[in-house]
């Protein structure tokens, strides 16, 4: 509507996607805010609660937490997104099928654990990567059939290392399924995955709208690909949304964004890293992501081969709280982590 509104009327503030991607930021989070203490409500009157492992003895207050609230900062992103953006913008309804498409797994996932009152219930783990493997191809090949381009960069270089070719939308789909798992494992504790969600989304936001601008990607030696930067606006806005969430998702929880959250903003933020060819430096915008992965593929791959166990429990935020460390003090030291990931992140652009 904004950017309508700027050409109908010809006023050129709203042209400007900084401009609009702020408004998209405090709309999602003034919806979320607003929605969300009902939604809170509504979810303890139907007992949508987030089923907790028995495996922690700590989260055993939280069974009657109510779950799924990511399906509200995902409605006031796609509203903010909807006031905000250029809708003739074609990676603007990649970003919006990636956003609804994971969500909608994440949610049927979240639907069958609630409804069963059991967190092992729910989709199978074939069934759900199923599902996100189609969503992760169907987003590839939106990009394709715009033409968008399947070089390979890597950090500190900046000149493509080769064009992936046909190739490209498996690399990308091995990106989204990784990046989406990721998110997953990391959403464990109290705003645990909220906090590095939004950090990597301004970071990748803002590679997106370096990328999409012709003076900065060139100041930057990157590649500058046209019509990518609107994305941003449609970053700024999840990012607005989880702000809001996080008013409410902050320790002590009295929600919890379930599946259907986590696996929207591993999605989204996937798609981010594909548009900016960022795919590798993803490893170090998602650090926290990328150790609670590694936490757990050793764990598993470790008791597999020797019958012995390298942490006390996987994901690793839950061998910090069997060793005895606070909840709150996990929580802000892995964010903290993320935080300075993301500025090393950031200071590699200028490198090259």
């Amino acid at each position: 509507m904004l950017y309508t509104f700027s050409q109908f009327f010809d006023i050129n503030l709203f042209s400007y996607i900084s401009v609009r991607a702020g408004f998209a930021f405090l709309i999602a989070f003034a919806l979320t805010l607003f929605i969300m203490p009902r939604y809170i409500l509504w979810a303890k009157a139907k007992n949508a609660n987030q089923p907790i492992s028995k495996f922690v003895e700590a989260h055993a207050a939280k069974g009657k937490t109510p779950t799924m609230g990511g399906a509200v900062f995902l409605f006031a992103t796609l509203i903010a997104a909807l006031l905000s953006v250029d809708l003739g913008n074609l990676y603007i309804w990649g970003g919006i099928i990636t956003l609804l498409g994971f969500g909608l797994v994440g949610f049927k996932d979240d639907l069958g654990k609630v409804l069963s009152g059991d967190n092992l219930e729910g989709l199978s783990p074939r069934g759900k990567m199923g599902l996100l493997a189609l969503i992760a191809l169907i987003a590839s090949t939106l990009l394709i059939l715009n033409g968008f381009p399947t070089e390979f960069y890597i950090p500190f270089y900046k000149k493509p290392l080769f064009d992936m070719g046909y190739a490209a939308p498996l690399f990308w789909i091995l990106v989204f399924l990784a990046t989406t798992n990721a998110v997953n494992l990391t959403d464990g504790l109290d705003g645990l995955a909220t906090v590095p969600s939004i950090i990597a989304l301004f970071s990748l936001g803002t590679i997106t709208y370096a990328t999409g601008h012709a003076i900065f990607s060139h100041y930057l030696l990157i590649p500058n690909i046209h019509g990518v930067g609107e994305v941003t606006i449609l970053a700024a806005a999840l990012a607005g949304g989880l702000m809001g969430f996080l008013w409410y998702n902050a320790y002590p929880a009295e929600v919890f964004m379930g599946d259907t959250g986590s696996l929207a903003i591993g999605g989204f933020i996937a798609y981010l890293a594909v548009l900016a060819k960022s795919e590798v430096l993803l490893i170090l915008i998602g650090l926290i992501f990328v150790i609670e992965t590694v936490s757990v593929i050793l764990q598993v791959g470790s008791f597999k081969l020797r019958q012995k166990r390298i942490f006390r429990m996987a994901p690793i935020h839950h061998h910090f709280e069997l060793k005895g460390w606070s909840e709150n003090k996990i929580i802000v030291r892995f964010w903290m982590i993320s935080f300075i990931a993301n500025i090393l992140a950031l200071i590699s652009f200028k490198f090259r």
